[in-house]
This record gives structure tokens, sequence and C-alpha cells, in this order.
């Protein structure tokens, strides 16, 4: 017989990965003010090895509208561009021989619109994940009644578990608003 604390626990720690998770993804939406984030998934050929922009320089933002890249290597410029060009940021980049800078343009409400909506469905995706873990939790204790947990300590783990599931519910509408907030700032 697994222990319910057990269970709520591991309904938890899923719960939290979600909101975590949502966090990741949302950071690497662009909401018109720049941020190095959004260069995580960038990828730089390195020797021989694909390694992350990060790893083969020094990327700062001067200001909002701009992100600035310095590598650590002057004759990695070229390779810092093409990568930067065949990824999927959308940013073309500007290379003056010794720093190469990404400028941030404007967004337009339609396109305000769409990431917001592009957040609002991975705040859903997040809310799924949630719930998914609360149905496995309360599933799991409720065979736990058949290898002989009582019925009332069943109910009362699977009153921690919604508890738990509004919880993070709730984190997960705090972020989605927080992302939307940033986004439709003009």
């Amino acid at each position: 017989m697994i222990d319910p604390k057990q269970i709520q626990q591991e309904a938890s720690e899923q719960m939290e990965a979600a909101v975590m998770y949502l966090d990741d993804a949302l950071a690497h939406i662009r909401a018109g003010k720049a941020s190095p984030r959004i260069l995580d998934a960038v990828r730089v050929d390195y020797y021989g090895q694909m390694s992350p922009l990060s790893s083969v320089s020094t990327i700062t933002t001067p200001d909002a509208r701009t992100i600035q890249i310095q590598p650590w290597e002057k004759k990695m410029l070229g390779d810092i561009e093409r990568a930067l060009i065949n990824s999927n940021i959308g940013l073309a980049p500007n290379n003056n021989g010794e720093v190469i800078r990404l400028i941030i343009p404007p967004l337009t409400e339609e396109r305000r619109r769409e990431l917001a909506k592009q957040c609002k469905g991975e705040a859903e995706n997040a809310k799924v994940s949630i719930r998914n873990a609360r149905r496995d939790a309360i599933e799991t204790l409720k065979k736990q009644i058949k290898e002989g947990l009582p019925e009332d300590a069943e109910k009362d783990a699977e009153n921690e578990v919604q508890k738990l599931h509004d919880k993070y519910i709730k984190q997960v509408d705090e972020v989605y608003a927080k992302k939307e907030k940033e986004i439709m700032t003009v």
C-alpha cells in the first residue's frame, strides 16, 4: 500500500513541473521587449560542436529594444550571425565587426493579440497537465482503497489533491495574466 502523502507529493511535483514549463515557454515568447532568453534555443557551431549562444558570447540588453551579442572570439561573428538567421526568432542580426545587435521592432496590435492567444494556449496546456496529475493521483488513491486504505483517509487525501490542483491552476492564471499584460502594454 502506498502512503497517501506520497501520492500527494508526486502530484504536487507534476503540477509544479507544469507551472515551471509554462514559465519557461512564456519566456521565449517575444513581448516587444528585449530579453536574452529569446536566444536560449539558438545553437552555434563552435569547433565542430553545437553550443548554446550564451556559452560562446556575452549577451546583454543595453536598452529595452536591443539585444547585443559580444562573441568571445571575433572569428565567431559569422557563425553567430548565420545561427541567428537560421533560427526561428524572427530578428535580423546587425553585425558591425565587433558586436551583433538585434533590434526588437515594436509590436503591432494584431501581433500582440496573436502572441496573447499563443500564451493562452500555453497556459491551457499547463492546466491540462495539472488536471491530468490530479486525475492520476485520485485514480491511484481509489485503487489504494482495494489494498486496505480506509475510505475516509482516501477522501481526505483526495481533498488535499484538489487543494493542490486549485493552488497550481491559480499560479498558471497569474503567470498568464502577467505575460498577457506585458504583451499588451505598448
